[in-house]
């Protein structure tokens, strides 16, 4: 399943986030939350987690220092959970102060993944994207080496 939308959700009391229903059944399986490189934190399926981990993760040079700062941030900032009953995720409490969560979230489809944003930095962050985006298709179709 792909994972598109923006979604409008909170966390509770007990730091739960209810997931949306359109997704649910996709990470029945169980849910990887880590710590996103943007102010987010980042949902996978179990077996996304996996495949980001071989396409990124594996790729790093663990013997160069920065290779393993990488390596570290984001299996050390990673937790397993899963749905309960009524559809929520509990979010480990580093996860919520990365991305200064706390009542209302912003679930947003990412393709591979979904990611959970404080909404005032995701309005920040969308209409920077919306401001760059053409500029960066530009780049990206010239090629490697076209994009930073």
């Amino acid at each position: 399943m792909a994972f598109r939308g923006q979604y409008e959700h909170s966390l509770d009391g007990k730091d739960r986030l209810t997931v949306p229903a359109r997704f649910r059944a996709a990470l029945s399986e169980g849910i990887v939350l880590v710590a996103g490189l943007d102010p987010c934190v980042e949902l996978y399926t179990p077996r996304g987690y996996e495949e980001f981990s071989q396409r990124f993760l594996a790729d790093l040079n663990r013997l160069g220092k920065r290779g393993r700062m990488m390596y570290r941030r984001f299996n050390a900032s990673a937790q397993d959970e899963g749905l309960d009953s009524a559809g929520r995720v509990r979010i480990a409490r580093h996860l919520i102060e990365h991305a200064e969560l706390g009542g209302p979230c912003m679930v947003v489809g990412v393709a591979d993944h979904l990611e959970v944003w404080n909404p005032t930095r995701w309005a920040e962050h969308y209409a920077e994207l919306d401001q760059q985006a053409e500029r960066m298709a530009e780049e990206l179709a010239a090629g490697p080496g076209a994009a930073g």
